[in-house]
């Protein structure tokens, strides 16, 4: 039976559509959600037609909790979502005179431990990102850890925990799996995860039409998970809202974790009693993922897609994508759906040409000067400066983030980076070299400045 008529099915899954863009952005958006149809609710089993059998392996794998959720935010009647592929029929949910399917409707109806309404009590928690599926390695294993810590003893230790890096790097992913965490093992901890848009909104809501309650639901949780803190900035009422709101919690031993693009200190008109406050715990950076995570990420990726990718298509992969996980995961998703529709394997030619079509703008080959000559337009100064024995700092630091970028793009032997600097001794590049591999790991602003270089040396 379908539930309501066709008309208010599509507005249903239009309006879904739309939130559920902007929780999964627009590349997965085009990619999976495009094209799909709402068909039918029969029996509160919504029933949702997509492309192709891996379309539908990916729904059923990704995507059902964030649909199932979000759907269930605007019809209490729905429990469940099935994926047909266009063309088929759905299974038919048993007749409304089945004495059968009346008792079970009876009894479910009883139960309150089960009600939908009482499902969607949110969190604001994904339920896919927890610690199983986050995918360890060099650049971020300071932060699962202390991740960890957090979900074993919330407000306790490390409070607040503040985790910043750049856009793609799995901060969102690994502040959730904390909620997730405390959840699983205490289901009576309040749990709320939001971005600092929603706070910033909310609180203006509150203000602008004398909505009640708003301080309350942020100073009554367990565990409040802040994202995109930068975007607070700027904002003097908001901040200081949320400094009230931060207070409130930390007195009473409730965890704060916050998610930012930059550390504390580099968050620009942040004032300085929120700055302090968020160093008060523990910061931690999440680094570029490096070449054996990258690959890691892939592996683990396509073993949830259920199919097999080779270990040479794989590092191609890695090695053409190094500073985005989720530009890494939507260039596997390319190359999984379009082999998938043509029924071919996932191999290293496939990758190459979508890869290769998807970049026509990165040079085939990057030379020593390229790598010279942007690294000094960067920093303003002239190649000649870079090439000379000036030993002034403003001209060393860009002399030693030259040879290692040299090293680390073009894989040059060292007597040959000190040869492209005008150095004779290839001591000097092995000491510059890890110098600079060092100051990524615990310098912010050198590593923002060679991410901006790598990415104009390949536009």
């Amino acid at each position: 039976m379908v539930v309501g008529d066709e008309s208010s099915v599509n507005d249903l899954w239009r309006t879904a559509l739309g939130e559920i863009e902007l929780s999964v952005g627009q590349a997965n958006f085009a990619a999976w959600f495009k094209g799909t149809d709402l068909i039918d609710i029969q029996a509160g089993v919504v029933h949702i037609a997509v492309s192709n059998i891996f379309s539908k392996s990916q729904f059923e794998k990704k995507f059902n909790s964030l649909v199932l959720e979000t759907l269930q935010k605007h019809r209490s009647d729905i429990l469940s979502v099935r994926y047909v592929i266009k063309g088929s029929k759905p299974r038919k949910a048993a007749s409304d005179t089945s004495p059968l399917m009346d008792a079970v409707r009876d009894h479910n109806s009883k139960k309150p431990s089960e009600s939908p309404q009482r499902k969607t009590v949110s969190s604001g928690l994904n339920h896919r990102y927890t610690f199983n599926n986050f995918i360890v390695g060099s650049s971020n294993d300071l932060a699962y850890a202390a991740c960890q810590a957090v979900a074993v003893n919330p407000g306790t230790k490390y409070n607040p925990l503040f985790l910043y890096g750049g856009v793609g790097l799995g901060k969102t992913h690994l502040a959730q799996a904390v909620g997730n965490e405390v959840v699983r093992k205490n289901p009576s901890a309040k749990v709320l995860y939001i971005n600092s848009e929603t706070f910033v909104n909310e609180f203006l809501d509150s203000i602008r039409f004398k909505k009640k309650g708003f301080s309350t639901k942020y100073r009554e949780v367990d565990v409040l998970i802040v994202d995109d803190m930068q975007f607070i900035a700027g904002k003097e009422k908001t901040q200081e809202e949320f400094f009230h709101t931060f207070n409130a919690l930390h007195q009473s031993n409730k965890q704060l974790i916050i998610t930012s693009d930059k550390p504390p200190k580099n968050i620009p008109t942040l004032t300085e009693r929120m700055r302090s406050r968020f160093e008060w715990g523990m910061t931690i950076d999440i680094q570029l993922p490096d070449f054996e995570t990258r690959c890691a990420i892939l592996d683990t990726k396509a073993s949830e897609s259920g199919v097999s990718v080779g270990r040479e298509t794989i590092e191609y992969l890695a090695n053409n994508i190094k500073t985005n996980i989720r530009e890494l995961e939507g260039a596997l998703n390319q190359l999984l759906a379009f082999a998938e529709m043509r029924n071919i394997e996932p191999d290293l030619q496939t990758a190459a040409g979508l890869l290769g079509n998807s970049r026509a703008t990165r040079p085939s080959h990057l030379t020593p000067k390229q790598v010279v000559d942007r690294t000094a337009k960067h920093f303003q100064i002239e190649v000649t400066d870079i090439k000379s024995p000036k030993r002034d700092k403003y001209i060393v630091v860009p002399r030693q983030i030259a040879m290692y970028l040299l090293r680390s793009e073009l894989h040059l032997s060292f007597p040959r980076i000190a040869g492209e600097l005008g150095r004779k001794d290839h001591t000097t590049a092995i000491h510059s070299v890890e110098k600079i591999e060092k100051a990524i790991k615990l310098d912010f602003i050198i590593r923002e400045q060679v991410a901006e270089i790598k990415e104009k040396l390949y536009v």
